[in-house]
C-alpha cells in the first residue's frame, strides 16, 4: 500500500534543497511525463482532442478541490486577467477594499480602472474596515510576502452585513489550505504554486447566477458550442462559468491534470499537516538562532526580516529561497523534509 511518503518520493527528485514553492512549485514526475506526451502529440501532428479533454478534467478536479459544482469554474491563464474581469463588473465610483500591500495581480486591475474608489487597510483589520457603500472586498487568502492568513470567515460576515461582494485569491493557499469557494462571490487561483502545475493555468469560481460578471474577454472557447463559435460574434455563450474562459494553454493543462490527480491521492489535509509541521520546525529553529520570523501562524510560508540579502549565497549553496523586500522567505511543501529545514537552519547559523 502506497503511503504519503512513498507517493511523494516516487514523484519528486530535486537536485537541491528547494524551499521556494511560494514562487513556483516543483513538477511531479507524472506531470513531466504528461507534458512530454503533449509536446510529442503536437510535434507529430496528431489531433489535439486529448489536450482539450485535459482542460475539462482539470476544471472538474479543481471544482472538487474548491467544493463547488463544475459549472461554477472558469479556466484561464492568470489571476490578473480574472481580476480584470471582476474589476470590469463594477460601476463607476464603486468602492473596492483591499489589504495593504497585497499581491499586485489582485490589486492593480482595480486601480487601472481609474474610476473606482480603491482603499486599503491592514490585513488584520480588513473585516472591520468594511463599511456601508463598500461594493467589493478583494484579498489573498494567504499573503505572498509573508504567509499571513486572512480571517476569511470574519471578512465574509462583514461583507454580507454591508451588502458587499467578496473576491478571494487562493493562489498561495489552494493545495494546502481547504478552499471553500462557495462561501465567497468570486475566487481565483493560479496553479503553478501549491497545486504543482506549470505556468499558464488558473481558475475562477463564480456564483451560479454569475454575479455581476460580464464576459468582456470572451473568445471562441466561451461559446456553448466552441467549435461553432470560431467566426463572428459568439451566438450563444456557455451556460456555465465556461463563458469566462480564455483560450487555454493546452500544455499547461496537460501537466496540471496529472498534478491535481496526485494532490487528490494525497489529500489536502495530509499535505497541510506535512507542510505546517516543517514550517513550525523552521520557526522554532529560527528562534533558537535568535531570529524572529514575521508572525504568520498556521502558514507554510515563513518570512524572516533582514535576511533576504543571504538569498544569492544560499542559492550558490544549493538552497533555494526568496528575497522579498529584504526578508528571507522560505516556503514548505509536500516534497520537503525535516532534513531540508535543518540544512537551511545550519546555513543561517554560520
Amino acid at each position: 500500500m502506497e503511503t504519503f511518503e512513498s507517493l511523494v518520493r516516487a514523484e519528486f527528485t530535486p537536485k537541491n534543497t528547494y524551499l521556494n514553492t511560494a514562487s513556483s512549485a516543483l513538477l511531479p514526475a507524472r506531470a513531466v511525463a504528461a507534458l512530454d506526451r503533449a509536446v510529442r502529440l503536437r510535434a507529430e501532428g496528431r489531433p489535439l482532442d486529448p489536450l482539450f479533454a485535459d482542460v475539462e478534467a482539470c476544471r472538474a478536479a479543481y471544482a472538487r478541490l474548491a467544493g463547488v459544482p463544475v459549472e461554477r469554474v472558469a479556466a484561464g491563464a492568470t489571476v490578473a486577467v480574472f481580476s480584470s474581469l471582476v474589476a470590469a463588473s463594477l460601476p463607476p465610483g464603486a468602492e473596492v477594499l483591499t489589504a495593504d500591500d497585497d499581491f499586485t495581480s489582485v490589486l492593480n486591475p482595480f486601480h487601472a480602472r481609474g474610476d473606482l474608489k480603491v482603499r486599503s487597510a491592514p490585513l488584520e483589520g480588513l473585516a472591520g474596515a468594511v463599511r456601508p457603500g463598500t461594493a467589493l472586498v478583494a484579498v489573498s487568502a494567504a499573503q505572498s510576502a509573508d504567509g499571513r492568513i486572512a480571517d476569511l470567515p470574519a471578512l465574509r460576515e462583514a461583507a454580507r452585513s454591508h451588502g458587499a461582494r467578496t473576491y478571494v485569491d487562493f493562489s498561495q493557499a489552494a493545495g494546502w489550505l481547504p478552499v471553500e469557494a462557495g462561501a465567497y462571490d468570486y475566487t481565483v487561483a493560479i496553479t503553478f504554486k501549491w497545486l504543482l502545475g506549470a505556468h499558464g493555468a488558473a481558475f475562477l469560481t463564480a456564483p451560479g447566477d454569475f454575479g455581476d460578471l460580464v464576459p468582456v474577454q470572451a473568445g471562441w472557447t466561451a461559446g456553448e458550442n466552441p467549435w461553432d463559435s470560431c467566426y463572428g460574434p459568439v451566438a450563444e455563450l456557455a451556460h456555465s462559468a465556461r463563458r469566462f474562459d480564455t483560450t487555454p494553454a493546452l500544455f499547461s493543462y496537460a501537466g496540471l491534470r496529472a498534478s491535481l490527480t496526485l494532490l487528490e491521492e494525497l489529500g489536502v489535509d495530509a499535505v497541510r499537516a506535512h507542510d505546517l509541521a516543517l514550517a513550525d520546525r523552521f520557526r522554532a529553529g529560527l528562534t533558537a538562532l535568535g531570529h524572529e520570523p514575521l508572525p504568520a501562524p498556521g502558514s507554510p510560508i515563513v518570512s524572516v526580516p533582514g535576511l533576504g540579502r543571504l538569498q544569492p549565497e544560499l542559492s550558490r549553496a544549493g538552497i533555494e529561497v526568496s528575497n522579498r523586500a529584504g526578508n528571507l522567505r522560505a516556503s514548505f511543501h509536500l516534497y520537503n523534509t525535516a532534513a531540508d529545514v535543518d540544512r537551511l537552519l545550519d546555513a543561517l547559523s554560520g
